[in-house]
């Protein structure tokens, strides 16, 4: 195990006017699980090949436990990757996936068999270890792929969006293993993702990109409740946090803190009115979108009594849980009391 620091790297592509990365400071615990989040383009997959060494450092130090790996070889770092897309080679069974870099690496046949008998069984693929890839679900073949990189026993584990080929049902229960299984081993992980619902469940810390600038790196609770700026305000939650301009700041309320009113407004809260422009039934909840004076609001409600496209609604909100940016410049400022 390792921790990892990114000390003031700067990743520049030939010919590019402006990094795709920009003096990154980030620093990975021995053992945790940090998810880098942000829209397309951002440079979180950038940051994590740098970490693999698949891509060259303009400036700065990447260093793992401590020693210095920013000129080193890819198979020197002790890191293992898990891809996007499987990888995994179609004519050979999942045993034999599991335990190629192992054979590459001449070792034993019978470490190498133990070795992969044991990630199969952490795994769940113990009775999967004769079949070719292509007799097995997308979970299980992503599960190879965790596989093949956890019998390696690297210093580092490097997931670029492990899960987006899987079905959104799946994809739930992949994240919860892959989750588990990374604090039972306790390796050093980095995660690259776009869907910051995934990040919010699964990292010990998420760190949060915008055009290869770091925003602001936390506990997912702390993202959600104290972001930083307008930004990460807007990009960690689901639905996003309601942003709108009223004396002088914009105001950032979540989508819970806001109440559909059938009467009179509480005392104290500041009520806002328009057209439903769209209700999303989710069964238990309901979230309730308004156009007003241009903005998009949204509301969540229970699953029932909910009202309908085209219905004329009041919201309202408390103050006190009102998040305050700065317009000029989208810097929080002062503190929402969060409930």
């Amino acid at each position: 195990m390792a921790t990892v620091t990114f000390d003031q790297v700067t990743i520049r592509y030939p010919g590019a006017e402006r990094p795709t990365v920009h003096e990154l400071d980030l620093e990975i615990a021995d053992g945790e699980f940090l998810v880098l989040v942000g829209p397309s383009g951002c440079g979180k997959s950038t940051t994590l090949r740098a970490l693999a060494g698949l891509e060259d450092v303009e400036s700065g130090q990447i260093r793992i436990g401590g020693t210095d790996v920013t000129g080193q070889e890819p198979a020197d770092r002790d890191i293992a990757m898990v891809f996007q897309n499987y990888a995994l080679y179609p004519h050979m069974s999942v045993a034999k996936n599991m335990g190629f870099a192992l054979k590459l690496a001449k070792l034993p046949k019978q470490e190498i068999d133990a070795k992969v008998r044991e990630a199969a069984d952490l795994l769940g693929l113990t009775e999967y270890l004769d079949r070719k890839p292509k007799d097995l679900s997308g979970g299980q073949r992503q599960r190879v792929a965790m596989g093949r990189a956890l019998v390696r026993n690297p210093q580092v584990f490097l997931m670029d969006e492990p899960l987006s080929n899987l079905d959104a049902k799946l994809r739930v229960q992949t994240r919860a293993e892959v989750a588990a299984l990374q604090r039972r081993l306790g390796t050093t992980t980095m995660y690259v993702t776009h869907d910051q619902v995934e990040a919010m469940t699964m990292g010990d810390r998420v760190a949060v990109l915008k055009d290869g600038l770091l925003q602001q790196v936390a506990a997912p609770r702390e993202l959600y409740d104290h972001p930083v700026n307008e930004f990460v305000a807007g990009f960690i939650g689901s639905p996003a946090m309601n942003l709108f301009p009223t004396d002088g700041m914009t105001l950032g309320v979540r989508p819970e803190h806001m109440l559909v009113l059938d009467g009179d407004a509480p005392a104290g809260y500041r009520e806002v009115s328009g057209p439903v422009e769209l209700v999303e039934e989710l069964g238990s909840e309901s979230y309730v979108y308004i156009d007003w004076e241009g903005h998009h609001l949204v509301a969540r409600l229970g699953g029932h009594g909910v009202p309908r496209p085209g219905d004329t609604v009041r919201f309202a909100y408390a103050p006190a849980t009102a998040h305050r940016f700065d317009p000029a410049t989208g810097q929080r400022v002062g503190e929402a009391r969060v409930r």
